[in-house]
C-alpha cells in the first residue's frame, strides 16, 4: 500500500474519497457537487487532517514526561503517517495506525489509532478509537479538521454563509498567540444567539476556540440552499478556522483537547483537555457530516 493510493466509499447520494496517508478524507461529493476544499498548496494544503496525539501547538514545541522532554509538531504526527487499511468495502473503510519505532521516539506509548469511515444516505460518519496497549496510563488528545468549501457549491454568495449552532453560545471564546498557544484572556463570543456569520476578519488571529461549547451540532450554509450539519458526540471542544483573505474554505473542527496555554510547563498528563486512557482500555469519539435541507 503506497501513500498515493486513494479509494472511495459511497451511498446513493454521498461519496467520500479516502487515502491511507493520514487516514485522510480528500474528497466529499454530494449529488456530484464537491463539498470539500481541494487542498490548494498556495493557500493551505490540508483537506481533513486527523490530529493525534495532540491538538494544536505545544509551548516551545516540546512536552514533558517526568524528567524527559519530547518534541512534536503542531497537531501531532498522525496526519503525516501511513495507516494500514484493515477493512474496505463500498460503504465502509477502516484504518489503523499502531506504535512504531518512529512514534515511540516522540510519543513513548503503545497505542493503536483506529479510524472508521461509513456512509449512510446523505451522511458520512467518522468513528475513532484510541487504544492503550501499554502497561501504564496513556495521555492523548484527538481532533478532526475537515475543510469545507466556502462558499458551498449551491449557488449562494460567500458573504451569505453562516454557522448555526444547536444552542445559544454566550460564553466567551479563546484565541491563540503568535506561537499558536492559548492566550490567558478570553474574548467575547462572535456568535449572535445561535448564529456565527462568517467573514474573513474573524480569522485574522487564527482559529476561534470554543473550549466550553453548549452545542454538539452545527449547521453550515446559506439561506435557501442545502446545508451541511456537523455533529460531534463526545468531543468537548470546537475550533472554527479559515486562512482569511478570501480563502475558499472554512474548517469546522471538533476536538478533544487544544493547544497548550502560553507558558505552560506541566507534563503531558497535566495538559488541558487531554484524556488519560488506562492500560488495556480505549477512548471513543466521532463526528458526522450530513447534507440537510435548505436552511431558512
Amino acid at each position: 500500500m503506497t501513500e498515493a493510493v486513494q479509494f472511495t466509499i459511497a451511498s446513493e447520494t454521498i461519496r467520500a474519497t479516502l487515502t491511507p496517508l493520514g487516514a485522510e478524507m480528500v474528497g466529499l461529493l454530494s449529488d456530484g457537487r464537491e463539498l470539500q476544499w481541494d487542498g490548494d498548496p498556495a493557500v493551505w494544503n490540508g483537506r481533513a487532517p486527523l490530529l493525534f496525539p495532540i491538538v494544536g501547538a505545544l509551548a516551545g514545541g516540546r512536552y514533558r514526561l517526568g524528567e524527559a522532554t519530547y518534541a512534536l509538531p503542531r497537531h501531532g504526527f498522525a496526519r503525516r503517517s501511513l495507516f494500514e487499511v484493515i477493512e474496505h468495502d463500498g460503504r465502509r473503510a477502516v484504518f489503523r495506525l499502531g506504535a512504531s519505532e518512529a512514534t515511540r521516539a516522540v510519543y513513548p506509548f503503545e497505542f493503536a489509532l483506529v479510524v472508521t469511515y461509513a456512509v449512510d444516505g446523505p451522511a458520512l460518519a467518522i468513528d475513532v478509537s484510541i487504544e492503550n496497549h501499554g502497561e501504564g496510563p496513556m495521555p492523548a488528545s484527538f481532533g478532526f479538521h475537515p475543510a469545507l468549501r466556502w462558499p458551498l457549491p449551491f449557488g449562494r454568495l460567500r458573504a451569505d454563509h453562516a454557522i448555526r449552532f444547536e444552542r445559544a453560545e454566550p460564553e466567551p471564546i479563546r484565541r491563540l498567540d503568535a506561537d499558536g498557544c492559548l492566550l490567558p484572556q478570553t474574548v467575547p463570543t462572535p456568535v449572535e444567539g445561535r448564529t456565527l456569520r462568517l467573514r474573513d476578519e474573524l480569522f485574522t488571529d487564527d482559529a476561534l476556540i470554543f473550549d466550553r461549547p453548549a452545542s454538539r451540532r452545527v449547521v453550515y450554509g446559506a439561506p435557501g440552499a442545502p446545508a451541511i450539519a456537523v455533529s460531534f458526540r463526545d468531543m468537548p471542544q470546537l475550533g472554527i478556522w479559515s486562512k482569511g483573505g478570501g480563502a475558499g474554505f472554512v474548517c469546522i473542527e471538533p476536538w478533544q483537547g487544544y493547544a497548550d496555554p502560553a507558558g505552560f510547563t506541566g507534563t503531558l498528563f497535566e495538559k488541558p483537555g487531554v484524556v488519560v486512557i488506562a492500560p488495556g482500555a480505549s477512548h471513543a469519539c466521532g463526528m458526522r457530516i450530513e447534507v440537510v435541507e435548505p436552511v431558512g
